[in-house]
């Protein structure tokens, strides 16, 4: 099922999720499933449980964009991230990012080049995972919104201000629901 995604504005996408401590349960494998759906609904790499209403440390990412081989099967890039920790950080790069929170603004942001993340699977198994690259940036972007952190707020105080204003107008206008 697609669910709405949670724009900014809304405070569960500026608090810390909540730990899961049930696992395999089918209302986690169906929730999971239905973040998969409504991250490729919308076009995304990755959606974080806040982005749908849910103040859970659950996060799934694909950065091969929903792609699927000729028998209709998802290429291994799904990833499910539950409660995850950056244990290691490597590198620096400099990319644009955008949110499905903050529709319409991208901007340029500085992440670590590397990471692995230590975190559990929807059975509740702890696992680490190495990312570069774009895989880096998209599992700091969505652990930043478990955290209750904006990639706005990696961004500078005037470029920050400045879209908090244009989505001040854009709400004023009823342009932002």
């Amino acid at each position: 099922m697609i669910h709405k995604i949670v724009k900014y504005g809304d405070p569960v996408l500026e608090r810390e999720g909540d730990e899961v401590t049930e696992f395999g349960t089918d209302k986690l494998r169906q929730f999971v499933d239905d973040m998969f759906e409504s991250m490729y609904a919308a076009k995304g790499v990755g959606l974080a449980a806040p982005q749908l209403g849910v103040s859970q440390k659950i996060t799934v990412i694909d950065i091969s964009g929903g792609l699927k081989d000729e028998e209709g099967v998802p290429p291994p890039e799904r990833i499910v991230l539950i409660n995850p920790k950056i244990i290691l950080k490597e590198g620096k790069q400099v990319g644009e990012e955008g949110c499905l929170s903050i529709p319409g603004f991208r901007e340029q942001v500085r992440r670590s080049k590397k990471v692995t993340v230590r975190a559990q699977n929807v059975e509740g198994e702890w696992f680490e995972r190495t990312g570069e690259d774009l895989l880096a940036r998209a599992m700091q972007h969505e652990i930043d919104h478990l955290n209750g952190i904006l990639f706005i707020t990696h961004v500078s105080p005037l470029k920050r201000d400045l879209i908090k204003r244009k989505i001040k107008k854009m709400i004023k206008a009823g342009e932002w629901e």
